[in-house]
């Protein structure tokens, strides 16, 4: 996949839906009764590089601060959606030991990984950091985890939603009626090409996590070190 491209196809798409109205409002971000878990293997950056993209955000939340902005300990790009987040999922269905010895052992000759951020995507229903893996070590890594838990007997759905094949992280969701889409796009387009710095993986972590990954309601099951 050219991630550039791929990226590019999104923002094009997604940037004109939104200036003509037509995003997705998520209305279950608020909703307390939202028991939809699952389980992440996901990749935090640095400090450095999320006080640049809360420089973004503060930009954005000045034309529009009634939409939901990730906060630094929510940051993340998702490595793998082990399990996809369902209703109903709790931590005392699967053998947590389990899923961390097919990590480790998938995790056996892979490279360091480093992802460069830089520029905005966007969806109808979110703003992204643009994220790209210097090389194919994280491909690599997802190969092998696919191919580990394919040959497992453990629950996953693994690719289910879609193959995740992108580096990217989410930063913003539509959560009520955009006041002034131009203004908002407008500071989008400004950061389009923003580089927000590159950095080396060198932990992943295995969580219980809800739908946005929210830290409250997070629970660590594991840090792999790289």
């Amino acid at each position: 996949m050219n991630l550039q491209e791929h990226y590019n196809q999104l923002y094009t798409k997604s940037s004109k839906a939104i200036l003509e109205g037509n995003y997705k409002v998520d209305d279950q971000i608020n909703d307390v009764s939202d028991s939809r878990f699952g389980i992440t293997l996901l990749i935090r950056p640095n400090d450095e590089i999320k006080a640049k993209i809360q420089l973004f955000l503060n930009e954005v939340r000045e034309i529009d601060s009634k939409q939901y902005y990730y906060p630094n300990s929510d940051i993340h790009i998702t490595l793998m959606s082990i399990i996809s987040c369902y209703k109903g999922f709790t931590l005392d269905k699967i053998r947590t030991e389990k899923y961390i010895e097919i990590i480790e052992k998938s995790l056996i000759d892979v490279d360091k990984i480093k992802i460069e951020f830089r520029g905005i995507t966007a969806s109808t229903s979110a703003i992204m950091i643009q994220g790209f893996p210097t090389d194919e070590s994280l491909n690599i890594l997802r190969d092998k985890l696919r191919e580990n838990f394919k040959k497992s007997t453990l629950e996953e759905s693994i690719d289910s939603r879609y193959a995740i094949a992108t580096a990217h992280s989410t930063v913003l969701r539509f959560q009520e009626k955009v006041e002034n889409p131009e203004k908002l796009m407008a500071v989008v387009e400004k950061f389009r090409d923003y580089d927000f710095g590159e950095f080396t993986v060198d932990k992943l972590e295995l969580v219980y996590n809800d739908w946005y990954q929210r830290k409250k309601n997070t629970i660590n099951l594991s840090d792999l070190y790289l």
